[in-house]
C-alpha cells in the first residue's frame, strides 16, 4: 500500500512510518518541518518538504498513487492553542480540511485522522471517558480537532471515503520534542538528563492517561484494515498523576533533584483518561509497554542526545 504520513519527521510521525516501512508500506512523508526532525525520518521514506495547505499536494497525490493518508500534521500544543487559537484553527481544521478534499478528489481509500482524548472530553463525567463520553474540550486545541472530526464525518457520509479517527491519550515516547510539544514526559526527561529541576504546573496531583508511542503506531497499523472505521479511543484506561509521574522519573534518572512548582496551565482539565474497550473489542488491541518501561526507553533516549 502507498501511504502518505503527513507530519512524518515529527515525534508520533517518524515512529509511525518505521511501523509502515517494516509492515512492507511504501512511504510518503509530507512534513514543513516547523517541529519535525530529518534526523528521525527513516531514509527508506520519500519525503516532501512542505506543508498540507500547499497547492502541490494533489499532484503528490495522484503521482504517488496514494491509498491512504495518515494525518499526523498538527499544531498540538494546549498552551499555544490558547495564546494563538487562529494559527491553532488553520493548522487543525483548515489543514485537515483541505487535506481531505484533495484525499476525495484524488480517489484516496482511506483517511486516518490523528485526534485527541486528552483533550476531547474536558472536564470528565466519568472515568475511564469512553467514545460516548460528551465531547465538551477546555481549549481551542480540542475545539480544532473536534471541528476536524465532525468535518471527516461529513465527508465519509457525502462522499464515501473511509474514515478512521484515533483519539490518543498522553503520548510520550523517543524522538519528542521538549520544546514546542506538549508533552511533560519529554520536557521531564530532557531536565533530568541536564541535571535540572522538573517544574510542576499546578500541585501536580492533576492525572493523565500516559501512554508509550510504540503502542499507538500498532493501533495505527490495525487502522489500516478497511473494516476499521469511526473513532476509537487509545489509551491505557490508567491516570496517573504528575507527582506520580515525576517521581518515577527521578527514580529511573537516579538523580537526587528536588521539584519546583508552578502555576497552572489554563485550558488543562483536571483528571484525564480513556477507556480503549472498543478498539480492543473489535481488534483485540491493548496498550503492551508498561509505563515504567516506556519511561526508561525515553529517558535513555534524552541520556544519548544529550552526549
Amino acid at each position: 500500500m502507498n501511504i502518505l504520513v503527513t507530519g512524518g519527521a515529527g515525534f508520533i510521525g517518524s515512529h509511525l512510518v518505521n511501523g509502515y516501512i517494516k509492515a512492507g508500506h511504501n512511504v510518503i512523508v509530507i512534513d514543513n518541518l516547523s517541529s519535525g526532525d530529518l534526523r528521525f525520518l527513516n531514509p527508506t521514506a520519500k519525503f516532501y518538504e512542505l506543508d498540507i495547505l500547499d497547492p502541490k499536494i494533489p499532484e503528490i497525490l495522484k503521482q504517488e498513487k496514494v491509498n491512504a493518508i495518515n494525518h499526523h500534521a498538527a499544531q498540538i500544543s494546549v498552551s499555544e492553542s490558547v495564546a494563538n487559537p487562529l494559527l491553532d484553527a488553520n493548522s487543525n481544521i483548515i489543514g485537515t480540511l483541505q487535506l481531505i478534499k484533495n484525499a476525495v478528489s484524488s480517489n484516496v481509500e482511506k483517511f486516518i485522522f490523528a485526534s485527541t482524548g486528552g483533550a476531547m472530553y474536558g472536564e470528565q463525567i466519568h472515568f475511564p471517558a469512553n467514545e460516548e463520553h460528551p465531547c465538551q474540550p477546555l481549549s481551542p486545541y480540542g475545539i480544532s480537532k473536534l471541528c476536524a472530526e465532525n468535518y471527516l464525518k461529513f465527508f465519509n457520509e457525502q462522499y464515501g471515503i473511509s474514515t478512521t479517527v484515533l483519539r490518543y491519550s498522553n503520548v510520550f515516547g523517543p524522538h519528542q520534542n521538549p520544546h514546542g510539544e506538549a508533552g511533560v514526559v519529554a520536557i521531564f526527561c530532557q531536565k533530568l538528563a541536564q541535571n535540572k529541576k522538573p517544574v510542576i504546573c499546578g500541585d501536580g496531583e492533576q492525572t493523565r492517561d500516559f501512554i508509550s508511542v510504540r503502542d499507538i503506531v500498532q493501533a495505527n497499523l490495525i487502522a489500516l484494515d478497511p473494516t476499521c472505521t469511526g473513532t476509537f479511543n487509545v489509551g491505557t484506561g490508567t491516570e496517573t498523576s504528575v507527582n506520580t509521574l515525576t517521581k518515577s522519573l527521578c527514580n529511573i534518572s537516579g538523580k537526587n533533584i528536588s521539584v519546583a512548582y508552578d502555576s497552572p496551565r489554563s485550558g488543562e482539565q483536571r483528571r484525564s483518561v480513556i477507556d480503549y474497550k472498543k478498539l480492543n473489542d473489535r481488534f483485540g488491541w491493548k496498550p503492551e509497554i508498561s509505563l515504567e518501561q516506556g519511561l526508561i526507553e525515553t529517558y535513555d533516549f534524552f541520556q544519548k542526545q544529550k552526549a
